[in-house]
Parts: C-alpha cells; structure tokens; sequence
C-alpha cells in the first residue's frame, strides 16, 4: 500500500485494518482478500487520482477483481499456482483473462498469449492491445522507441529496473497510460522521469558495495527464467553462492533449472509456515534438477546470508532468490546488521 511514493504507516495501515474488521460481520476473510479491502479503502480515505491493484492468484476468482478495471493488464502467463490455475498455459491464461472487461482495453504483454486469453478478451468485446500487434517496444543504440495507439515516441531511456524484460514492460505500461491518456494525461517529461526513477525492491535489487550482491523474488520458472538471462549479460563472477529458500507448492526443480548455470554453491535455508519447503525438500529438488554443486544446510536465511557474507572475495557474487520471504528475511538481517 504506497501512496505517492510513500508506503503506508503502521497506523493507517491499522486504521484501514480495523475498518474492514468492523464492516465484515460475520463474512470469513482470506489474508489477501481482508489485505486487498483495507488497501482500497486506504486508497479512498486518501483520494487518490489513481489506484492500480496488482492480483494476486490468477484473476477471474481473486479479490482484486471485485473492482472494475478501467485498464486491465496481462504482462505475461506462466506456470505457476497450478494447484488453483491448472497445469497449461491455455487454463492459467482463462483464469487471467477474467479481470478483462467489455469495452475496456485489456493490454496483453505476452508475445505468445495462449489462446485462452485473446480468445476471452474478444469474447467480452474487451478493446485488445497485444504486444507485437498493436504495440511494441524496439531497442536502439543507447535509447529505444515506442509504437503504439498513442503514436511514435522516439529517443526513451532505458529504465532504470534491469533485465531484458523491462523494455518490453515498459511497453505494456505505456500502452495502458495511452488507452487512459483523456483521463489521465501524462507528460513526455514525466513518462522519461518515470522510466528514470522506476525503483522496485526485491526485483533484481543489486545492493551498494562488493562482493556484489544481488537479490530477487524470483519463485517460479519464469521468473528465474528472466533473473538468468539478465545474469547471463552480466560478467561472471569468480564464485556465486546461492542463499535459496522457497515454499514447498511452488517447481522448486524447475526454479534450479533454470539458475544452475549461474550458481556454484547454494546455501540452503527453510522457510517459516507451513508452505514453506524443509532443508530436505530442497535438496531433493536440486537433485531432481541435476545440481552437482556444493550445497550447504542452515537454519534460516539470515544464517545462510550471513555465511555468503562472511566467506565471500570482493570479485565473488551472492544471490538471493526463491521467494518473496527469502529476499525480505535477507534484507532484514542486513537491517539488524545497520543497527
């Protein structure tokens, strides 16, 4: 919950929590949906111009789409949460396509969309913009350009989130400004400081300093997918240890896969609940996935962090990855180191 740049204070986020407990009833709440409820109802005690909700599982089903998008947007469909989604890209790309509504632009960022989801967009008479077809981003020397409905715009910085992705991303969020520009006009100035000034925690986040440290929510095969091939345009380092922790409901072989080539050792650590993945579940998926590498069993992420920390040469590199859990618990050991 962050409203101009400022993430909402631990009153207002009680505030906004005590309001739906006071409202629901007897009506049983998921963590996400009672999350979702307060977020809004912050967003409309501060008034904001605009609210974007992010969903949370899918779409058709999830909390978020209680709300009629004036926008809706589909960045991607990979597998993931297939407990709830299905196991193929045609039903997780069903479930996705049910926050798309009739005539409302529904932005698709995926080059390859299943058919499930175009086919759904049209079936709704939603106003379709794919990437590719009705958008693009083109990489340049030094700067890159942007064709879409609202027309040529040449000479863009590259944001300044990193990975091979973002350009493409960054396409879909200016074609979604551009569906919206008669309500909501945005300056050439600001969309550049926009691309400029993009910061998201825990997204291929390179801390300051050496061994070079990099950490990322990346929890399923696509997105360590896209954390590899970003690596993969990086120099290599003398040695990457893996600081690794995911919940146990998620490919966790599949995620390994995908990072192997990056990783020399992997610092293994679980995760707390009851989704979160044992030492042991771990290291069975890293054998499942083929992993020959040194591997080594901690406690939790702090001592595995600490451990990369303390073994690590100035020209090595730390990864963090697998979770959302693993790169906040990391991020709060450093925290308790500052103090």
């Amino acid at each position: 919950m962050r409203v101009d740049r400022r993430q909402a204070s631990d009153e207002e986020l009680c505030d906004a929590f005590e309001a739906v407990e006071s409202a629901r009833g007897d009506i049983t709440l998921t963590y996400f949906e009672f999350g979702t409820l307060a977020a809004v109802r912050h967003f409309i005690r501060t008034q904001v111009d605009v609210a974007i909700l992010e969903v949370g599982l899918g779409g058709r089903l999830d909390a978020v789409n209680v709300f009629d998008a004036d926008c809706a947007v589909v960045t991607s469909v990979g597998i993931d949460h297939i407990d709830y989604l299905g196991t193929t890209r045609e039903s997780i790309g069903f479930e996705k396509a049910g926050i798309f509504r009739g005539g409302r632009p529904a932005v698709i960022g995926d080059p390859e969309p299943p058919d499930s989801l175009v086919r759904h967009a049209l079936d709704v008479d939603a106003t379709l913009m794919r990437a590719g077809a009705d958008f693009r981003g083109v990489i340049e020397e030094g700067q890159w350009r942007y064709e879409g409905p609202g027309g040529l715009r040449a000479g863009l910085p590259f944001p300044a989130l990193r990975g091979a992705c973002q350009v493409s991303n960054a396409a879909v969020a200016i074609t979604a400004l551009d569906t919206l520009r008669d309500r909501i006009p945005v300056s050439a100035g600001a969309l550049r400081e926009g691309l400029l000034m993009v910061m998201l925690p825990g997204r291929f986040q390179v801390l300051a300093g050496r061994p070079s440290t990099i950490l990322d929510v990346a929890h399923n095969p696509h997105a360590a997918r896209a954390f590899a091939q970003t690596l993969g345009h990086m120099e290599r380092a003398r040695r990457t240890v893996a600081v690794f922790g995911m919940l146990q409901d998620k490919d966790i072989a599949a995620v390994a896969r995908e990072m192997r080539p990056h990783v020399d050792c992997w610092n293994l650590a679980p995760l707390p609940g009851v989704r979160g993945a044992s030492v042991d579940i771990l290291e069975r998926a890293l054998d499942d996935a083929g992993v020959l590498d040194e591997i080594r069993r901690y406690d939790d992420v702090a001592s595995a962090f600490d451990a990369a920390r303390a073994e690590a040469h100035a020209d090595d590199r730390i990864l963090v990855f697998g979770s959302f859990l693993t790169v906040s618990q990391a991020l709060a050991s450093l925290s308790r180191r500052d103090h």
